[in-house]
């Protein structure tokens, strides 16, 4: 259900272009895609914050939550269901 924002987010963010269009819910994310270093976790975190309208606490991240497309979702999606 929010696949399609998370992923939009991400293309945004980490500014993947035409190439970003190929994600799914299992692309891997952190350590796959070069753009996704420290400084990009902390503004992708913040677009996400921004863009559902909920607050990311630091012990929340991990490179889990970072690990896919579908890790990454799964973490929005439990957030604005908590």
């Amino acid at each position: 259900m929010y696949l399609d924002e998370v992923k939009q987010i991400v293309i945004d963010v980490l500014a993947l272009g035409p190439a970003g269009r190929s994600l799914d819910e299992h692309s891997a994310l952190l350590g796959s895609i070069p753009e996704l270093d420290s400084m990009a976790v902390v503004q992708l975190i913040g677009a996400l914050e921004e863009q559902f309208g909920f607050a990311v606490d630091d012990d929340e991240i991990s490179a889990e939550t970072f690990a896919t497309l579908g890790s990454l979702t799964a973490f929005v999606k439990h957030k604005l269901t908590a």
